[in-house]
């Protein structure tokens, strides 16, 4: 079952998709109780400002918080198709954004260095390349964090230098996520 193939539901606090082998099997993409993490996220890398990579649109809880520190330009990677033109629509009064429509992996050739990158992807086949790719996309002193599926600080990237936030956190049963602690990891160029 491909992701980027599913026909997304948009609900006030989640996106969702129903498995097409199974009629009540639903999966959720995100939900609104990310809030507190995404906040965090975007808190972290752009605590110097610049200029801001992000992976991933979902249900734009993280752009937002980007979009409220001071910041050079934000550039949003989107491939999924029934979120792209959510992210233009949000994207067409802000002059600081730019929305790249594919995968990320896809694009990287084209893309520029940051100051910051949160990586926030579902069903990401390419995954497995990002702590190789991570370096060439980051410019010196930069700050990235990634949505931690793992529940420890167990540096699933095997990436040097990685230190974590620790939040206690309570989200409703879920598909994806239901532990108690979020590590949010930091890792700074």
């Amino acid at each position: 079952m491909e992701y980027i193939s599913q026909s997304l539901t948009f609900e006030e606090n989640e996106i969702i998709f129903s498995n097409p082998n199974y009629e009540n099997e639903i999966f959720e993409v995100m939900m609104d109780w990310e809030d507190t993490l995404m906040s965090a996220s975007a808190a972290y890398v752009c605590e110097g400002g610049g200029d801001i990579l992000e992976i991933g649109f979902g249900m734009h809880i993280s752009a937002d918080y980007i979009q409220s520190h001071t910041i050079n330009s934000h550039t949003i990677i989107e491939n999924h198709p029934d979120i792209i033109p959510k992210a233009n629509e949000w994207a067409a009064n802000k002059p600081n954004v730019t929305i790249v429509e594919g995968d990320w992996y896809d694009v990287k050739d084209t893309l520029s260095t940051y100051d910051g990158l949160f990586y926030d992807t579902y069903g990401d086949y390419n995954i497995q390349y990002f702590a190789d790719i991570l370096p060439s996309l980051m410019k010196e002193g930069g700050r990235a964090t990634w949505w931690n599926g793992v529940p420890s600080g167990s540096n699933f990237f095997g990436l040097s230098n990685i230190t974590y936030d620790v939040y206690d956190i309570n989200p409703p049963q879920n598909s994806y996520f239901n532990h108690n602690k979020y590590y949010l990891p930091k890792k700074q160029f």
